[in-house]
């Protein structure tokens, strides 16, 4: 795999779990997938995903997309902090407690399968 697949993949991953992030909070809320007028799960998950895209483009995240240290904690916190506050922003909720149980998946998320896709390159000698 080269570096241009890599990357590809790192930001389907990325996007897939804040996508199934804001399903399972839509769904925890009976809010339901489409919601009113149908945009119900794009309206919960555009903020944290161009939260994510900031994130990528301030770590580079292209260049080492699967290194949890350098793009993942930058991608996580841009994430969070960034779908935050255009939650805030576009007036949609944005609890203590809720930015704690976001703060907490999304780590596990996209830092975890970083981590996890770290040690299966070690593993196979493939660091790097």
């Amino acid at each position: 795999m080269n570096l241009r697949q890599a990357a590809i993949g790192a930001a389907a991953l990325d996007a897939g779990a804040i996508v199934v992030f804001s399903a399972i909070g839509r769904a925890s809320h009976d809010e339901g997938i489409l919601g009113p007028g149908g945009s119900g799960l794009a309206t919960t998950a555009w903020p944290f995903l161009a939260g994510a895209g900031i994130g990528w483009v301030l770590a580079r995240a292209w260049r080492r997309p699967c290194d949890w240290r350098r793009t993942g904690l930058a991608v996580w916190a841009s994430t969070l902090a960034g779908g935050m506050l255009l939650r805030a922003a576009s007036g949609q909720g944005v609890q203590v407690s809720f930015v704690i149980v976001a703060g907490t998946f999304l780590a596990v998320s996209l830092i975890g399968w970083r981590v996890v896709s770290g040690w299966i390159a070690t593993r196979r000698g493939l660091k790097g």
